[in-house]
C-alpha cells in the first residue's frame, strides 16, 4: 500500500464494477499498452487510490513517475485522459490544487492517483513524454 498524505482528505471514489479497457499511450516511444482491467482478478491497492488510473499502471507493469508515491503530494503523475474521463471520479479540490503546478494543462488533465474509473467506459491515457520532479526547498 502506498502513504497517506496526512494534509488532504483522502477523496472517496466508486470502483469498477465490470470489466473495461485502458489503453496507455506513452508519448515519448508512441508505444501503446492495451491493458484489460477486471475488477475481480486485478491486482489493486498497491499505488494511489484503489483502481486509480496509477493503480492500474502499476499492476500492469506501466511506468507512470509518482514522486510523492501516489498520495496527491506532487504533479508528477500527471496525464491526459483523452478518452472515458467521463467514467472517472471527479477531481477533487486538492488534486485541482496540485495540477495547477504542473506542465502544459489541459481539460483532460488528470493526476494518475487520484483519477478512478467507474467501469463504464474505456479509457485513452496519454502518458506525457515529461514529467515534473523539482526540489521545492528552494536549493539551486
Amino acid at each position: 500500500m502506498a502513504g497517506i498524505n496526512p494534509y488532504i482528505q483522502k477523496a472517496s471514489a466508486q470502483k469498477a464494477a465490470q470489466p473495461f479497457k485502458v489503453t496507455f499511450v506513452d508519448e515519448a516511444t508512441g508505444k501503446s499498452t492495451e491493458v484489460v482491467v477486471d475488477p475481480a482478478t486485478f491486482p489493486f491497492g498497491n499505488i494511489g487510490l484503489d483502481g486509480s488510473v496509477l493503480d492500474i499502471a502499476d499492476g500492469a507493469g506501466i511506468e507512470i513517475n509518482h514522486s510523492c508515491g501516489g498520495v496527491c503530494a506532487c504533479s508528477t503523475c500527471h496525464v491526459h485522459v483523452q478518452k472515458g474521463g467521463g467514467s472517472c471520479s471527479n477531481a477533487t479540490d486538492d488534486e485541482e490544487d496540485e495540477l495547477d503546478q504542473a506542465p502544459a494543462l489541459s481539460p483532460d488533465s488528470r493526476l494518475a492517483c487520484q483519477c478512478v474509473p467507474n467501469g463504464t467506459q474505456d479509457l485513452t491515457v496519454l502518458i506525457p513524454k515529461w514529467n515534473r520532479n523539482e526540489v521545492k526547498e528552494g536549493h539551486h
